[in-house]
């Protein structure tokens, strides 16, 4: 039986609605403070609407819960998992004020975001925070593990399944969340750009893997105003773009997304199919990997991994690629926010 040290698991997730008359609420749970016109968040919850106004995300958290638990049970290990959501139920809130009625305070944190920015990181470091405040409560949060092999590996079996079928020229695509150009450079330290860094890390070490010569990295999901750069292409332009270059077959792998999030239902399954079929493309998306054994597994690998950094140990880090382990605790001016500075103290 591993020593775990951690009185309890917690899995931090963005939320997601269950019913149609939540869409509109958890959007402006999620915009708070943009500004964005109420008139815009009923045309995005069109999306959700289409999919009976229930985000495919709360299940997808379910469903890897329980396989963390199993993991858990078979290894000998006590300890209870929890949820808790940044923008809808469960609240992070009400879940810590639950774990501290249940008696635990020393809490380790898997966050549902593999990689460097402040949307994908900090910006979850300080709700957790926010959401711990005044609560006799220890929070670990647990390391990136974009570059984990049960991250990696999991995209890589699940990309051998779609190409099986798929002919000897199928083109890969990568695909992740588009984020503001700024938010970028500011990911991972000033100027760092770990974001797409990172990205074209695991898009490499797969295409590898997969025995191409080459592959493309596209983004999904890009909102906010014109003005504003983000980062390009997207998706659907880049598929215009292979067609006229003559591709045939695209197998997309959503890289940037640990389970079936709305971003890969409606965007890539619903938005970016139809752009294959208009244009004559096969297409195939390969499956996320929130519910392969290894992912939950590793789940429970980090938690060891920093129980043991706790207690003073060494632990072997395991990562695949050119990119090191990422560290248990970010830096101060890790993927800073432009609009406003957090103190450390501030941060989980």
């Amino acid at each position: 039986m591993a020593d775990v040290s951690f009185d309890a698991l917690l899995l931090l997730s963005f939320g997601g609605p269950e019913r149609p008359e939540d869409v509109v609420p958890f959007l402006e749970n999620v915009t708070r403070g943009k500004n964005i016109p109420r008139e815009r968040l009923v045309e995005v919850g069109e999306h959700y609407f289409g999919f009976g106004g229930r985000s495919p995300i709360n299940d997808a958290n379910r469903a890897l819960i329980a396989d963390v638990e199993a993991d858990l049970a078979a290894r000998g290990i006590a300890l209870p998992v929890y949820w808790g959501n940044r923008n809808w139920n469960p609240f992070v809130r009400e879940t810590l004020e639950r774990m501290v009625a249940d008696g635990h305070r020393d809490i380790a944190v898997f966050v549902t975001s593999a990689y460097d920015s402040y949307s994908g990181c900090r910006q979850y470091r300080e709700d957790l925070a926010e959401a711990a405040r005044g609560l006799d409560v220890r929070l670990y949060r647990l390391r990136h593990y974009f570059n984990h092999p049960a991250f990696v590996g999991s995209f890589a079996a699940a990309l051998d399944r779609a190409l099986a079928a798929a002919p000897a020229e199928t083109r890969l695509v990568f695909v992740t969340h588009s984020i503001p150009e700024a938010m970028n450079t500011a990911s991972g330290g000033p100027g760092a750009g770990a974001y797409v860094r990172q990205h074209e890390e695991v898009a490499r070490l797969l295409t590898e893997a997969a025995g191409h010569a080459d592959s493309d990295l596209a983004y999904c999901s890009r909102s906010g105003p014109p003005h504003v750069s983000w980062l390009e292409p997207d998706v659907n332009d880049h598929l215009e773009k292979l067609h006229g270059d003559g591709v045939t077959s695209v197998a997309v792998v959503p890289i940037g997304f640990v389970s079936d999030h709305m971003e890969v239902v409606y965007d890539l399954d619903t938005e970016a199919a139809a752009t294959a079929q208009r244009l004559g493309m096969r297409f195939v998306r390969v499956d996320t990997p929130g519910t392969s054994p290894a992912f939950a597994a590793m789940v429970n690998d980090l938690v060891i991994e920093r129980a043991a950094a706790e207690r003073g140990q060494n632990p072997e880090r395991p990562v695949v690629g050119r990119l090191p382990a990422a560290p248990d605790r970010c830096a101060q001016d890790c993927c800073l926010n432009p609009a406003a500075v957090i103190p450390r103290e501030a941060l989980a």
